[in-house]
């Protein structure tokens, strides 16, 4: 079989956002239960950004890889925060499968894996939902959130104006806020979508029942509040988020694994998920291999039904 190259605008339009939701679910739930194979990403620092690496296979899917470079002052440049390439494998023979864009991919399973936890968590009645960030992940977002609530307002935030407004036309209704407070006060739901080394939320500004979302990864600091993690409910996608970061989170480093339900347990209805209306629920996201895998495998799944891609055969390397 050619290994099939896949482009950007390839992964975009083979990529279908509401089955992305639901591989993502049977993702958590396989994760939860053992059956992912994954060790933790590695990396490699410069004094401009790190490059991961981060392997894993689920049974059923062909072995993956992505490679993900984190340069922060990359907006400043015209260029994504994050950068990716993601290849897949035989999972019977090693042979190479696919190489794929990663960047789009890593921003909507990224969204996604945020999306879902607001589907299992929010409260049924959510309709306002809140966005701090204007970049690739809070376009991402404001994309998603109408599958998973009837979204009546989505009001916005970015340090950034120019972002702020740039997000503001993909999404309707939306409101720009004149400050991080103004956007989260009694939201339904709480989007936090930065590269933030500090909150730009406290935790006193969330309303009981809200559920928060925070997805930014920016050690040594991160964007979520912990002060707000003793409020409420964690979840997170595995436990190794408290471990240091390149794998866990640094805002749940002073924090006991034990206060944190994976995702997956609470589809698996091992653990319970949103007890009570009041209940603040947060989904605080490290980043798993598995989101990038199942995903890459959907996407390479529609570029083989529809003929889609760049043939790329390697002659060379078979046997005699």
């Amino acid at each position: 079989m050619p290994l099939l190259l896949l482009s950007q605008d390839d992964v975009e339009r083979l990529l279908d956002a509401a089955t992305m939701l639901d591989v993502l679910a049977q993702g958590f739930a396989d994760l939860s239960a053992g059956k992912v194979v994954a060790p933790g990403r590695n990396g490699v620092e410069t004094p401009d950004g790190t490059l991961l690496s981060m392997p894993g296979w689920v049974p059923g899917s062909p072995i993956g890889v992505k490679l993900v470079a984190a340069f922060h002052d990359n907006p400043a440049r015209g260029l994504p925060g994050h950068q990716a390439l993601i290849c897949l494998f035989d999972a019977e023979n090693g042979t190479p499968l696919a190489v794929m864009d990663g960047t789009h991919i890593t921003a909507f399973r990224t969204a996604g894996g945020a999306m879902l936890s607001a589907r299992l968590l929010a409260r049924r009645d959510a309709c306002v939902a809140a966005v701090i960030g204007g970049g690739v992940q809070g376009m991402a977002h404001a994309y998603l959130l109408p599958l998973v609530r009837d979204i009546r307002e989505i009001r916005v935030w970015s340090p950034s104006p120019e972002s702020a407004r740039r997000l503001a036309a993909i999404a309707e209704p939306t409101h720009i806020a004149a400050s991080a407070e103004e956007a989260v006060r009694d939201a339904d739901i709480v989007c936090l979508c930065t590269d933030a080394t500090e909150p730009p939320v406290l935790a006193e500004w969330i309303a009981p029942g809200t559920h928060v979302t925070s997805v930014g990864y920016h050690p040594p600091g991160g964007e979520l509040d912990p002060a707000l993690i003793p409020r409420g409910t964690l979840f997170v996608e595995t436990r190794a988020a408290f471990v240091p970061p390149p794998v866990g989170c640094p805002e749940l480093q002073e924090f006991d694994p034990a206060i944190g339900t994976e995702l997956g347990d609470v589809i698996l209805g091992t653990r319970p998920g949103r007890q009570s209306d009041d209940e603040i629920t947060i989904y605080k996201s490290m980043g798993h291999a598995m989101e990038d895998i199942v995903t890459a495998g959907l996407v390479y799944a529609a570029a083989l039904a529809e003929g889609a891609g760049t043939e790329f055969v390697m002659e060379k390397w078979r046997a005699e």
